[in-house]
């Protein structure tokens, strides 16, 4: 029972990592397309973000494979969330682009 919880705390704590790495990732374009710098956006960020997520997979996989694959189970889990959460259009295929606004 106790290992259970164990692995449902890594799966949780594997969400949160996965919402803090893609919701970042995706601050990170809003932000780094409108600014002056965006190269110092995006290489920052992706340092910033690695950083947390390794670390958060390394104390929360304790040696132990079992919650490493629950963790990274979350994780997986918030990248579709917060695709989800994130998407441009309501009921706009993703892989169909918006139509040009200008005269052909």
């Amino acid at each position: 029972m106790n290992e259970i919880l164990m692995w449902v705390v890594a799966g949780a704590m594997g969400c949160v990592l996965g919402a803090v790495f893609f919701g970042g990732l995706w601050w990170t374009v809003r932000k780094g397309v409108s600014s002056r710098g965006p190269a110092f956006w995006f290489l920052g960020s992706m340092l910033v973000r690695m950083g947390i997520v390794l670390v958060g997979f390394h104390f929360v996989g304790g040696g132990q494979w079992q919650r490493l694959v629950a963790c990274l189970l979350g994780f997986v889990i918030a990248r579709l969330v917060v695709m989800r959460l994130t998407r441009a259009g309501e009921g706009r295929s993703r892989f169909h682009a918006k139509e040009a606004s200008h005269a052909p």
